[in-house]
């Protein structure tokens, strides 16, 4: 059970550096466009869950801890919603409402598209 721990642990402190490495990035070449940087890691996130779990699923033998790392950890630091639900709040409050509403509709509609893509990748 300790080894699980430390596979989620330590892939959920990478994909959280990972995630602020992007943001950080974002915000300092593009201040005008401080959603894209949580838009890209939630897209990308979503599209790397799909490849990971078809692939999962064609290897069930594969340890659970690195099942674990990667998803649980390594993804669930990497993409995060609450930082989505943010930045479109903002988005809102600074009258911004077609961009706020477009960017939580592509956020969504576009994470379940690479999910999918993901997925169907694994069966290629």
């Amino acid at each position: 059970m300790i080894r699980l721990i430390l596979a989620v642990a330590l892939g959920g402190a990478v994909g959280t550096l990972v995630r602020f490495a992007t943001g950080t990035w974002i915000a300092a070449n593009w201040p005008q466009h401080f959603s894209l940087g949580t838009f890209l890691v939630n897209i990308v996130g979503c599209l790397l869950i799909g490849l990971l779990y078809g692939f999962f699923l064609m290897r069930p033998e594969l340890p659970i801890e690195l099942r674990a790392g990667l998803i649980v950890g390594f993804l669930g630091g990497l993409t995060t919603f609450s930082s989505f639900s943010l930045d479109t709040l903002r988005l809102l409050e600074s009258g911004q409402l077609p961009l706020a509403l477009g960017y939580a509709a592509l956020s969504v509609f576009g994470g379940l598209l690479a999910t999918w893509a993901g997925l169907l990748l694994t069966k290629l």
